[in-house]
């Protein structure tokens, strides 16, 4: 490798670690703040960084959020692969739903329903929630497809009726500092035991027919 070749790297590395700190600084700030009450200052002060060296690396506080989103998703997206590795795909699943929903931080939750609030204002910030949603559910249902026991099993609506159970889990660990996650998670691997069996949880049967 030419040292031209070397310096360029480096800066590039330089770039991808200064975007990473200013990332992490926003999101205190944010988790501290919300969004609408952080201004760019309030990121410059926290990353120490003067406002004008933030704008070299993200032009508005919306790039701020989208890269937040986006690192979420990058972050997400790792772990299942890592999980993966072991090909053992059950375990792969209850690994990803424990990091997800039992490991989650309060602070991680936070910042998860703000960003679900600002997709509903932002158009841009949407399409990035709905993406990521988007594979996240592509993944479940299709691993729900590969580790059913029952041929009665539907993937698809056995996550329509686990996906509230998820995302209840996140908005109560924001919500609650003393929150344990633990019944919750072990209420979700139930659920998921059932549908795979070919028998929706309990929210999903019809009262009448039990069906």
């Amino acid at each position: 490798m030419s040292a031209a070749a070397g310096a360029v790297i480096d800066a590039r590395n330089g770039q991808a670690a200064r975007r990473e700190h200013i990332l992490d600084a926003a999101e205190a700030c944010f988790v501290r703040n919300g969004f609408h009450r952080t201004t760019m200052q309030d990121l410059a002060r926290e990353a120490s960084m003067s406002p004008g060296n933030i704008y070299r690396y993200f032009d508005s506080k919306e790039a701020v959020v989208l890269g937040l989103a986006e690192r979420d998703r990058e972050r997400g997206a790792a772990l299942v692969e890592a999980m993966e590795r072991s090909g053992d795909k059950r375990a792969a699943l209850m690994g990803v739903l424990a990091r997800f929903f039992l490991d989650i931080t309060r602070e991680a939750a936070i910042l998860r329903l703000d960003v679900w609030a600002e997709s509903t204002r932002n158009p841009a910030i949407g399409t990035m929630v709905e993406r990521g949603d988007e594979e996240g559910r592509t993944w479940l249902i299709e691993m729900f497809d590969a580790i059913k026991t029952s041929p009665d099993c539907d993937p698809t609506a056995l996550y329509e009726a686990v996906a509230p159970l998820m995302q209840g889990i996140i908005v109560s660990r924001a919500l609650n500092a003393a929150y344990d996650a633990g019944p919750a998670v072990a209420q979700l691997e139930a659920a998921i035991d059932a549908g795979l069996a070919g028998a929706l949880p309990l929210s999903r049967l019809d009262p009448e027919t039990g069906r």
